[in-house]
């Protein structure tokens, strides 16, 4: 225990609380902060997770998350050690114990300890973590340059991973490191198909030449949160279409999208170099985020 506390790890300063279901409390030393090497989720990638934010005191899209936690959990055949009630519960505690007023939570739920093989019978019992950690948001700067994307060279996840937010992140780490070796922005990935799928962690839509809001089907992507709440918020003002959608469409659109949990909606202003309409973020990016935000502040749930 001595050793293990005095073992510095990086990024623990940006570890504010955690809790782990089987002792059944809040912590917040980060040196403490410890995954079960035997746990499938550690070893296997068996396991889902969702991370979320709160800002100005208020967490958003709490539900929402939990909602598709419960979707993937399904599609994982795990059940939680819990109600999901409580795994609820337990996320606001563990982001009231942080005591800032911005933070994100990530909530993860794997198969279990049990053993090193594949087989879920090794774990009798499933494993839920819940990390509070500090927000970083998107530099201002990029909402008003916009984001470079480009073509990944990692295809797009089969449709029954993709639809779940699985542990198993290789494809998305592969895709990240991709976008930093090219001094980009914005991986894309695409499908067998040839149709768009998803960013590394982010949705992408587009507005077309005909002024709609164009979502890519999903297909072979995880159906967003905030672009799910963007779409509801914005319903009543344009026209929204889902629809696949090729990389000629992008060179085409009058806008391209990001969105996702940390970000909101920023515009890409570029795709391979070569630019879209003005090179400049357009009005329905900035709509977006406007409401977005503004949803936080009516809709979030206070921690306080």
């Amino acid at each position: 225990m001595e050793k293990l506390l005095a073992a510095r790890r990086a990024g623990e300063q940006g570890v504010l609380a955690f809790y782990e279901h089987r002792i059944g409390c809040i912590c917040r030393n980060p040196r403490l902060m410890l995954l079960p090497m035997d746990d499938h989720l550690a070893h296997r990638g068996d396991g889902i997770f969702e991370s979320m934010k709160w800002v100005d005191g208020r967490v958003y899209q709490l539900d929402a998350h939990i909602e598709r936690m419960q979707r993937s959990a399904k599609g994982l055949y795990l059940a939680p050690p819990c109600p999901w009630e409580r795994v609820r519960d337990i996320a606001l505690e563990v982001a009231r114990a942080a005591e800032t007023e911005n933070g994100m939570l990530r909530v993860l739920m794997g198969r279990g300890p049990g053993g090193f093989g594949i087989d879920p019978a090794e774990c009798p019992v499933s494993s839920l973590y819940v990390v509070a950690y500090r927000f970083k948001p998107m530099p201002e700067e990029l909402y008003e340059k916009g984001l470079t994307a480009f073509r990944s060279s990692i295809p797009a996840k089969p449709g029954y991973m993709a639809r779940m937010k699985n542990a198993n992140y290789i494809p998305n780490v592969l895709m990240r490191r991709e976008a930093t070796e090219r001094g980009m922005n914005l991986p894309l990935a695409f499908d067998d198909n040839d149709f768009l799928a998803e960013g590394a962690t982010e949705n992408v839509a587009l507005v077309d030449t005909e002024g709609r809001l164009v979502i890519p089907e999903f297909t072979n992507a995880l159906t967003g949160t905030t672009i799910m709440r963007a779409v509801e918020l914005l319903k009543d003002e344009m026209p929204i279409v889902f629809q696949r959608v090729r990389e000629d469409d992008l060179y085409r659109a009058r806008e391209v999208l990001m969105l996702g949990t940390t970000g909101d909606c920023v515009g890409v202003v570029r795709f391979e170099g070569q630019p879209i309409h003005d090179v400049r973020p357009g009005p329905v990016a900035r709509r977006i985020r406007d409401l977005l935000r503004q949803d936080i502040k009516d809709c979030g749930i206070p921690l306080r």
